[in-house]
């Protein structure tokens, strides 16, 4: 009898843990690469062609000319902190607005991320200076 009840409680949990994998936020590892000003493993988010408007230019680029222009935005505003301030939409596009303080100025962030079957991807990234 213990080892049944054993056997129930150890798939109960697991069930529990494997929903909680399945509802983690996106958000939170994208987060922590931009206030890591990394550009290198935020544009392992970033889709295949993705938009881009930093500071007003905006540009449909691909994945590597979206990460070249993060590392010279990143470059030239070393981030400090940033901040999810808002999260909205529902699998297949979410979105959030955040906000970083980097290089001694405050920016809005806004990311609108496409759930697709192989994950999770920027489509839109924008940067507006407050």
């Amino acid at each position: 009898m213990k080892n049944i009840f054993f056997v129930l409680l150890l798939t109960l949990v697991n069930s529990f843990s494997a929903s909680a994998q399945k509802e983690q936020d996106v958000f939170v590892p994208i987060s922590k690469y931009i206030q890591n000003g990394d550009a290198e493993r935020l544009s392992a988010w970033f889709a295949p062609n993705l938009e881009m408007d930093i500071l007003g230019n905006s540009n449909v680029c691909s994945k590597q000319q979206a990460k070249q222009i993060l590392k010279e935005f990143f470059n030239e505003y070393s981030p400090k902190t940033f901040e999810i301030a808002y999260k909205s939409g529902k699998a297949p596009m979410k979105y959030a607005i955040g906000s970083l303080n980097a290089g001694g100025s405050k920016f809005r962030v806004t990311l609108f991320v496409k759930t697709q079957q192989n994950g999770n991807f920027i489509q839109q990234l924008r940067i507006e200076k407050e």
